[in-house]
């Protein structure tokens, strides 16, 4: 048997050191009474855009999806597997959170494979491919688009799929319903990883600007 990572228990020996003696009664707390958060967030797996880091969240603060390209699909109800979905009908209907946000990042790789028509399958099963498919739409019109630089393309789709999944989450009926009587929030953002930056989306013109955080 391969033995555990040595950096993940390095790791966890600095954190039972650090952070969680310095929060032992927080963790007791969310052990007995349960989780609480009031913000889900949509980010990307990818292990450079991590949202807890990002916007300095405590234990129990952020509940959070993680996905290749921080997408949301849409409201299916059929028999086939949601994981997205599934984790959504939660922190929706359980933990009742009052805002979304869905957020994207420069350099994400999914996008990049997705502006690529000679992208090969990783895979038979091309669960990659599949999943970006669902801005195959988008995808071609900004391939065609040859006054963009290969960077602008990759940019605009990253933040074009964020208003997608916005889009995608009005379809589900529960959160167009809590939308609607105002108790609940959908949000757009994007990371920049190289600076550090991060744009908001603005919810009437869905640009993206720069917060004032001075």
């Amino acid at each position: 048997m391969q033995s555990f990572p040595d950096t993940l228990l390095n790791g966890y020996r600095n954190f039972m050191s650090g952070r969680y003696a310095d929060e032992r009664e927080r963790y007791r707390t969310l052990a007995e009474l349960g989780q609480s958060p009031s913000t889900l967030v949509i980010a990307c797996s990818d292990s450079r855009s991590a949202p807890e880091i990002i916007f300095d969240a405590g234990p129990g603060e952020l509940f959070v999806i993680r996905n290749v390209a921080n997408m949301v699909p849409p409201y299916e109800p059929d028999s086939n597997f949601h994981a997205t979905s599934a984790a959504l009908e939660f922190a929706v209907l359980s933990l009742k959170v009052s805002d979304i946000v869905v957020m994207g990042h420069g350099r994400c790789g999914g996008i990049r494979a997705a502006l690529d028509p000679n992208a090969e399958p990783l895979s038979p099963g091309d669960f990659i491919g599949r999943w970006m498919a669902l801005l195959k739409p988008a995808a071609e019109q900004i391939q065609s688009n040859d006054i963009m630089t290969q960077t602008e393309r990759q940019t605009a789709l990253e933040r074009i799929s964020i208003r997608n999944s916005l889009d995608n989450l009005r379809s589900f009926p529960e959160i167009k319903a809590r939308e609607e009587e105002g108790k609940l929030s959908l949000h757009g953002a994007w990371f920049d990883i190289s600076t550090g930056e991060l744009w908001v989306m603005d919810p009437q013109t869905r640009d993206f600007k720069r917060p004032d955080i001075s």
